[in-house]
């Protein structure tokens, strides 16, 4: 079951509210004091800089596995469609500011105190962070190479519980990403994708479209869940990919975005006879984004080379508040999840 707290910050006293926030989730994390307070820290200055520089934004807050698989770790996002910054290695410096009262420490400190820091800015275009607390203090991003992972959920209406979840787990040469949608929204569709996640991390060494069959049977005591999974191998330099419902899948190859499409159909439910499985290569600039239908189905992918070179957690971060507007506001739960070849920074 996602755990999701949204913070609108438009004025001062949600800066208060996105400190509480932060509290409430690394309490459920099981966090010790000193990583709580980093966290406090970090969702305290960035609150502060929506308010700041973009005229006011959004603070979500997620549970994840961080990348040692031990554990659970808290993930900050902040979104905003502000004037964007022009030189984000300098915004991180200390002493760089376009606020007049401020000191131009804050990014720096969220750089320092979270275990990992990532922001992506386009002048125009607005600015996405991502922070993420870990049991532990790191001492480095990432645990292993190979492809990464990263997703973001908020659910409809701001609710407590997401009916939507996101995981991704390696077993030697495999990295396989999961993205669930439990049937409606709330804690009962939230139980469903809670229960997807916990048969995929059993089932992680069986290829994709097998992964789905037990899934079917995990999840036959729940309402279902629209579910796709995704399979790199990384010893064949292959993709894999099995889907039942409606999760969409867009794969960036060489020669531009490609969908990937999922079979009609409940998992715990509805299941097919047969569930097709779908091969593609998967090179050093490979890219997929799974999505949840909270999203618009006629989404535009990014092209912005800056931003396909972040941290996937950054890039699902974008996808989402880029896809969504006032004159659509969604209508079911929402996630993003990425996969990519590479490291980001």
């Amino acid at each position: 079951m996602s755990r999701v707290w949204e913070v609108p910050v438009h004025d001062s006293t949600r800066v208060r509210d996105a400190r509480t926030a932060v509290r409430e989730a690394c309490g459920q994390a099981d966090l010790g004091p000193e990583r709580t307070a980093a966290g406090e820290l970090v969702a305290t200055e960035l609150a502060t800089n929506l308010l700041r520089h973009a005229g006011g934004g959004t603070l979500v807050v997620n549970l994840v596995t961080p990348p040692s698989g031990t554990g659970t770790s808290v993930r900050l996002f902040t979104l905003d469609h502000g004037p964007g910054i022009a030189d984000v290695t300098a915004a991180l410096r200390d002493g760089c500011t376009t606020a007049e009262s401020s000191l131009g420490a804050g990014l720096g400190s969220c750089l320092r105190n979270a275990d990992a820091f990532q922001l992506y800015g386009a002048p125009g275009r607005g600015t996405v962070a991502t922070a993420r607390i870990d049991p532990e203090r790191a001492r480095g991003d990432r645990a292993s190479e190979g492809p990464a992972a990263g997703g973001i959920v908020v659910s409809l209406d701001r609710a407590e519980t997401s009916g939507d979840a996101w995981e991704c787990v390696r077993h030697e040469g495999l990295v396989t990403l999961l993205l669930a949608d439990g049937l409606g929204h709330g804690p009962k569709a939230g139980h469903a994708s809670g229960a997807a996640v916990t048969e995929l991390r059993r089932a992680a060494q069986s290829p994709p479209q097998e992964i789905v069959r037990r899934l079917h049977t995990a999840l036959r005591p729940t309402r279902g869940a629209a579910i796709a999974v995704a399979q790199v191998d990384t010893v064949k330099g292959e993709l894999g990919f099995a889907g039942v419902g409606n999760i969409g899948a867009r794969l960036r190859t060489p020669d531009g975005w490609t969908s990937l499409v999922s079979h009609p159909g409940i998992v715990g439910a509805y299941f097919p006879a047969h569930v097709p499985l779908r091969r593609a290569p998967w090179h050093r600039d490979s890219l997929l984004v799974l999505h949840s239908d909270g999203l618009p189905s006629r989404w535009t992918p990014p092209e912005d080379p800056r931003l396909l070179a972040h941290d996937p957690s950054v890039l699902a971060a974008a996808v989402l508040r880029d896809a969504g507007s006032p004159a659509r506001p969604p209508r079911d739960d929402t996630s993003v999840a990425v996969l990519a070849q590479d490291p980001r920074p």
